[in-house]
């Protein structure tokens, strides 16, 4: 593919431009901002260089890291046009008004370079329209890239292509949107809304009217509308809070002038006077005062919900959510079936009646709820649970429509696995393999396809080809424990004598939290203090016969990596995490330390970092910093200034990417492979434990360590120093093991991190005891 793409340019930097511009950024990509001047003050570049600013202080961040802002160059419309000329990817964020869009883009034809590629973020507007009055030249370079936000966070790309759209620039633009920014890339039609937003405006607009012709609470709605259908927890309510109420009646403006007369969506249209009223009084959701839920701060922060029929705010009522297969959910007699099939029979019909109008097929359907709504099942996977031919059946039986997909399934399911690959059910009746993009690897695949060379209750050791073994960790939020440990000794024996490299990875939410502080609090209770060592000195044996395996390991970690997650990632020999990695040695949030080699493992990157002065004292204070602050970086490129990952460790920006990208780095490292020479630490002893701790105490003094903090911060500084080695001696790595162990087993003792372990399994708030 030629031209590509090297220097971005964002025209509007309001929220989503900004959020595009500072995720090109992030890709390591050069980034020009523009916007227009301001009608007042003397900067013109003000609207540009304001929206830099605001990200580099806004939570979640935009930028992966504070250095990602500096590859943003800012500008306006009036003065800097012409630099567009230096750019591959002109992307438009503007605001939705045909007239301002057309305008822009007579004035890119004059001055950007051919061949370079133009796209409008637009959600609402058709191509065709937009390109109205455009030479066939530029028509050739455009297309609608529609990214949905934070697009930093939200993975769903949109991407639109017109007649005349040049296949070779529509393709480097998703090869870029998909490598660098990590955007897995949906084509859809150009359709009023195009798939997430047509069905996800449809869907949160029926819910709103079944929850209020149903005389359903709020709580009871998000209950049953939301975990049980597979939806993110805030259920419809809170999604609409979140995303902004007063985004729904500009949604509904722009579907009901754009949309076919007889689309399904004109009879969800009502008058919404409750919702006016919200939004004239400034309750827009989170953004605003609140919205169905708020806060109320001048209740002393009292949560309270908003009653549907009175229009007033109340304190909450409990709602439990259903416990049901999603069959038995629509069946159930009462108020709570009756807004399930209310919800999910026009939902999901619709969805089915679009198949072929707004996406060739039923899979960019499912990946665009999923990805743009975090939904965790699409339309016709939900169908698949209820049935097709069952859900069919009861539509006829009411006497409403049956779209034809469902028709010609008829009693089929949308997906099957075949030959151990999966299918989908395409409009011709036939199934059709589900085929990833090039360079895809997926572990799903993979384990439908074959059986685990090794497998308990914890984990399983997969063989993913070309000699290579992934070892999966599998338990409850790939908590580690005791059968994970010896899987994974058993798995770098397996490796050591018939494979040639390891990749640890798994496809999880997080790569994991850390140990299984539920089975430590149980051991902890019946007082079997044997247990807890066994488990302290069995990971550390696995960690380091991992360490030094005859044979390269890479850790690919997404999502948590905490605690002994991420110490798994500091025992490995090289590392390609996902950009969106969080990871830290969070032990002493609930007073704890490292137990298993993360001590002796982080102070050594920063020893070998060179980006010390050298002595015995400034990595042991960098350790400390880090360790008995419980940081976790918030991104692998954070990862990487705090040295959890070293500065040749690989980032893959798209999550499907990660295994493919940590495989080839495994057999990059299989010839001539050596395994590490143990460290020897030269470490402070008790003159650096003293001054550790004094530094510990200006933290109390301001507040912002408790009595208890001081007391797991003496043990960490024991730990890093060498206990009571001298300053000439030399610490081994089985010493440093020791001491780790020694101040674990001490600490678990105590009744002050006992009530920590259990305020952090019962809330996932640490508690400042």
């Amino acid at each position: 593919m030629s031209g590509a793409i090297k220097k971005v340019c964002v025209i509007g930097a309001g929220t989503m431009g900004a959020g595009i511009a500072a995720q090109a950024a992030n890709a390591g990509v050069p980034v020009l901002l523009l916007d227009i001047v301001p009608k007042e003050g003397a900067n013109r570049n003000a609207i540009a260089e304001g929206a830099v600013a605001k990200m580099l202080k806004a939570d979640p961040a935009p930028f992966m890291s504070k250095a990602a802002a500096k590859l943003i160059e800012t500008g306006n419309v009036e003065d800097d046009l012409a630099r567009v000329a230096d750019c591959d990817w002109i992307v438009e964020a503007v605001i939705e008004r045909l007239d301002i869009k057309q305008s822009l883009y007579a004035k890119l034809e004059e001055v950007r370079k051919t061949g370079t590629a133009i796209s409008s973020n637009t959600s609402t507007i058709p191509l065709g329209k937009l390109i109205e009055g455009r030479s066939d030249a530029f028509a050739a370079d455009f297309l609608i890239t529609h990214f949905f936000n934070p697009p930093r966070y939200m993975r769903l790309l949109e991407i639109v292509t017109g007649p005349k759209t040049s296949k070779e620039t529509a393709a480097k633009v998703a090869d870029f949107a998909d490598r660098a920014m990590g955007k897995t890339i949906v084509r859809t039609n150009d359709t009023p809304g195009f798939i997430a937003n047509r069905i996800g405006t449809y869907w949160l607009q029926v819910a709103v009217n079944a929850a209020i012709d149903l005389g359903l609470t709020i709580e009871e709605a998000d209950a049953i509308g939301g975990k049980p259908m597979g939806v993110p927890k805030t259920g419809v309510f809170g999604l609409i809070d979140l995303v902004g109420i007063d985004l729904m009646p500009l949604l509904q403006k722009s579907l009901t002038a754009t949309l076919s007369e007889g689309d399904a969506y004109f009879a969800t249209v009502r008058p919404m006077p409750l919702i006016d009223k919200m939004i004239a009084e400034g309750y827009t959701g989170r953004k605003g005062k609140g919205g169905f839920y708020r806060i109320n701060r001048e209740a002393g922060k009292r949560k309270e919900t908003l009653d549907l029929v009175t229009g007033e705010y109340r304190l909450p009522i409990k709602a439990q959510a259903p416990r049901a297969e999603l069959a038995e959910l629509i069946a159930m007699p009462g108020k709570t079936g009756d807004f399930a099939w209310a919800v999910l029979g026009q939902l999901l019909s619709y969805a089915a009646s679009l198949v072929g109008t707004i996406a060739d097929d039923i899979v960019a359907i499912d990946d665009a709820m999923k990805l743009g709504y975090n939904w965790k099942y699409g339309p016709f996977e939900l169908i698949d649970q209820i049935g097709a031919a069952a859900f069919a059946k009861r539509l006829a039986d009411e006497g409403r429509p049956v779209p034809a997909i469902l028709q010609t399934a008829g009693d089929r399911s949308f997906y099957r696995v075949e030959g151990g690959k999966r299918q989908y059910l395409g409009l011709n009746g036939d199934y059709h393999d589900l085929v990833r993009a090039e360079g895809v690897l997926l572990l799903e695949d993979v384990k439908r396809a074959g059986k685990p060379i090794l497998k308990n209750g914890s984990a399983s050791l997969w063989d993913i080809g070309d000699g290579v073994a992934c070892f999966e960790f599998t338990s409850k939020m790939n908590a580690l424990d005791g059968d994970t440990l010896k899987l994974l000794g058993q798995a770098v024996e397996h490796v050591a004598t018939s494979m040639k490299a390891l990749v640890v990875y798994n496809e999880g939410s997080n790569f994991s939290a850390g140990a299984n502080l539920g089975l430590a609090l149980f051991a902890v209770n019946i007082a079997a203090w044997g247990e807890i060592d066994k488990l302290v000195t069995g990971g550390q044996q696995a960690y380091k016969a991992l360490k030094y395996a005859p044979f390269p390991v890479v850790a690919a970690p997404a999502g948590l990596a905490l605690g002994g997650g991420c110490e798994i990632v500091l025992h490995a020999d090289a590392v390609q995490a996902h950009a969106e990695t969080y990871i830290g040695l969070v032990e002493c949030g609930v007073g704890l330390v490292p137990g298993w080699g993360g001590c002796g493992e982080y102070i050594d990157r920063w020893v070998k970092s060179g980006l010390l002065p050298k002595g015995p004292m400034p990595a042991v204070g960098k350790a400390f910093e880090t360790i008995s602050t419980a940081t976790v970086a918030k991104s692998a490129a954070e990862a990487k200034e705090l040295l959890f990952l070293l500065k040749d460790d690989g980032i893959t920006m798209n999550r499907d990417r990660l295994l493919a990208d940590a495989k080839a780095r495994a057999l990059a490292m299989v010839d001539g492979y050596a395994p590490p020479k143990p460290p020897e630490f030269r470490l402070p002893g008790e003159s650096g434990r003293v001054g550790l701790n004094m530094a510990a105490q200006g933290f109390r003094k301001r507040g912002l360590a408790t009595d208890y903090d001081m007391v797991v911060s003496d043990a960490l500084a024991k730990v890093l120093t060498g206990g009571d080695a001298d300053l000439v001696d030399v610490v081994t790595e089985e010493a440093m093991l020791g001491l780790e162990r020694e101040a674990f087993m001490s600490r678990v003792r105590d009744p002050r991190t006992q009530a920590r372990v259990e305020t952090m399994l019962e809330t996932g708030k640490p508690l400042r005891n």
